[in-house]
């Protein structure tokens, strides 16, 4: 169990800190942000290198959410982390991002059930723990936002090459100069799948008592952490978020297991998503401090976070990292913006979040060093 948490200075957000392997130079961090601007072969483009290359100053950028195979995905223009020209592709916004002494891994998905048959070879079904079709919706490039394919569960059998998969991505992820990776456990994604009686209805070794519903988690973390080190690798988790239709009967019971066996792995850090994702942080009662206590490495908080909560929670020990995702859309320069207790840019309309050229990408202006504005006096989601 964790030992009391550590009291900080009110500045500690922007100070440096390490977590795992990776040395930051504050404790804001880049949420990863799925923007659908992949090109041919789903490699990220030009548009990408300067995008995260605006946002170096961030003590740490997880890379949007990226696909291990082509089977892993679920929406238009998402990137994959498998294929030598995605690496080469990749490789150009690394090298970007450490040229401006900023440190980047990338977060690694199988999208699983929140998918589309036009993604999958040949028309196929996508797949899931459980041949239950979501209540949720992709966007598909054309269509617009359209409802989820119906997925097939699984064989016991194709597990292996799904862990192998995300080992091997992961390799692919530091060969394209990575400093690491973050594995997508949240947001009803196949990962968060296995996790829920909402929607692992198995009754093999991966269904059924907590224990199983966690082990391809913990099967996928294990290789990965062998592949390029634990102290290279993240987890995010979102124990109460609805977000592709998931749900569980106790989160609470089921995110305690998870924290636990995550925390034997020495990781360098768990990302925590608090409440409904980009909604209410309370939206179903959970014991976030409960969560904290179970685990002894760096925690990173996520959701609704604005100066001052992100200033309050590093201070309190209650986070040692934040994550910004909207914030960190509209301001390239956020840290700054964040320490001087600058005015933010507003986010361009919503046409410009998922797909699209450099309007609402690389577009939003960065503030003069030193220029102190008004704060801002709404809160903006992350």
């Amino acid at each position: 169990m964790k030992s009391p948490h550590e009291t900080r200075s009110a500045q500690a957000l922007f100070e440096p800190t390490q977590a795992g392997a990776f040395r930051l130079r504050n404790r804001i961090v880049m949420a990863p942000l799925t923007r659908n601007r992949a090109g041919a072969g789903l490699v990220p483009g030009p548009f990408a290198v300067e995008y995260y290359a605006q946002r170096a100053s961030a003590g740490l950028i997880i890379a949007e959410a990226t696909q291990i195979s082509a089977q892993a995905q679920g929406y238009s223009g998402t990137p994959g982390c498998y294929s030598d020209d995605q690496i080469r592709g990749w490789k150009e916004v690394t090298d970007a991002v450490h040229a401006k002494g900023g440190t980047i891994v990338v977060q690694l998905w199988h999208t699983g059930r929140i998918s589309h048959t036009s993604f999958q070879s040949g028309g196929q079904a996508p797949v899931g723990p459980s041949a239950r079709r979501a209540n949720a919706k992709t966007f598909v490039g054309g269509q617009g936002f359209v409802d989820v394919s119906t997925p097939r569960a699984l064989e016991l059998d194709e597990i292996p090459g799904i862990i192998a998969d995300f080992r091997y991505a992961a390799t692919r992820a530091v060969e394209a100069g990575f400093d690491g990776v973050e594995l997508h456990g949240a947001h009803g994604y196949l990962l968060d799948a296995f996790l829920r009686d909402g929607t692992n209805l198995r009754t093999d070794a991966y269904g059924g008592s907590i224990g199983n519903r966690a082990r391809l988690l913990f099967e996928v973390a294990t290789a990965c952490a062998g592949a390029i080190g634990a102290d290279r690798l993240g987890v995010r988790i979102s124990p109460v978020s609805t977000a592709g239709d998931s749900h569980d009967s106790g989160p609470q019971a089921l995110f305690t297991h998870v924290v636990e066996g995550l925390g034997r792995l020495g990781l360098a850090y768990l990302h925590v998503v608090e409440g409904e994702t980009g909604g209410a942080r309370d939206s179903i009662p959970f014991d976030y401090a409960a969560l904290r206590d179970r685990f002894d490495g760096v925690w990173m908080v996520n959701n609704g976070y604005d100066r001052q909560m992100a200033i309050e929670a590093v201070m309190s020990g209650r986070a040692d990292l934040v994550s910004f995702g909207r914030l960190f859309i509209a301001n390239p320069d956020l840290p700054l913006r964040l320490k001087e207790d600058a005015a933010l840019n507003a986010l361009m309309g919503a046409e410009t979040f998922y797909g699209g050229g450099a309007h609402g990408y690389t577009d939003y202006p960065a503030m003069e060093r030193g220029r102190v504005a008004t704060r801002m006096g709404e809160k903006a989601l992350a």
